[in-house]
């Protein structure tokens, strides 16, 4: 369908070296879009061009302010536009229980997944709302809403950005600009295997009624969706991807 249609758009994606980052932009090239790609390693980045044949390289930390601005300015530098911006840089470098948790690690947290979004997101923002339009698509995650030990940090994190993110599409909806949450469950990725396969990975499994960890690529579509213009009437929603876990 021409609705999902993405060529002639600029898409940003963070966090798209590895993981389901990598696979949001792999899903919105393959739909045509021209992508801006950013990841704390180069590497990572250099692979995903090459691989998709063309792509403009941005490495950095999202956490810093100045850095988000840079690379806004450096892709509307090179194509004259940004159409999409999604927010997919997180982590999650630790697992214990909140009563033996480190200060640094909240708060390294906190500043990636939540304060990296808001800079990245304001700073696409400005953009669009002068250009009049423009898609952002944070990235959430079920642990927004529903409970599971010794994540605090990350689940205190992906709350705020789906917070955040229904501020955003109030405020930016009358003049153009769309802004939806991304919240997947578990995937196979660097970030989760090392708790899927461990002791917990039987009780992960009972709560999804799928009965399986999903591959990166089954959350392309969803996020080609929320990039186009088949989602137009759509701002301010969070669309979940989890095998049925918050049913």
């Amino acid at each position: 369908m021409t609705a999902f249609d993405l060529t002639g758009k600029v898409a940003w994606i963070t966090g798209a070296g590895k993981g389901l980052g990598r696979a949001v932009a792999e899903a919105l090239a393959g739909a045509g879009a021209t992508l801006a790609v950013t990841s704390r390693t180069r590497e990572d980045l250099d692979r995903l061009a090459a691989d998709l044949g063309s792509a403009l390289v941005l490495p950095g930390s999202v956490s810093e302010p100045a850095f988000a601005e840079s690379c806004v300015e450096a892709i509307v530098g090179r194509f004259g536009r940004l159409d999409v911006a999604v927010t997919a840089a997180g982590i999650s470098p630790t697992f214990r229980r909140s009563e033996n948790s480190a200060d640094r690690d909240w708060a390294q947290v906190l500043d990636v997944n939540l304060s990296g979004t808001y800079y990245c997101a304001r700073a696409a923002g400005r953009h669009m709302l002068e250009q009049g339009s423009g898609s952002i698509i944070t990235v959430s995650s079920v642990h927004a809403r529903t409970g599971f030990d010794r994540i605090a940090a990350y689940a205190a994190s992906k709350g705020g950005v789906e917070a955040l993110s229904r501020v955003l599409a109030v405020e930016w909806a009358p003049r153009g600009v769309r802004v939806n949450v991304l919240a997947p469950g578990y995937f196979h990725t660097d970030l989760s295997e090392g708790l899927v396969t461990s002791k917990w990975g039987q009780r992960i499994l009972a709560r999804i009624p799928q009965n399986r960890v999903a591959n990166p690529p089954e959350l392309g579509g969803a996020a080609v969706y929320l990039a186009s213009d088949a989602a137009a009437y759509t701002t301010g929603s969070t669309l979940t991807v989890d095998g049925g876990w918050t049913a």
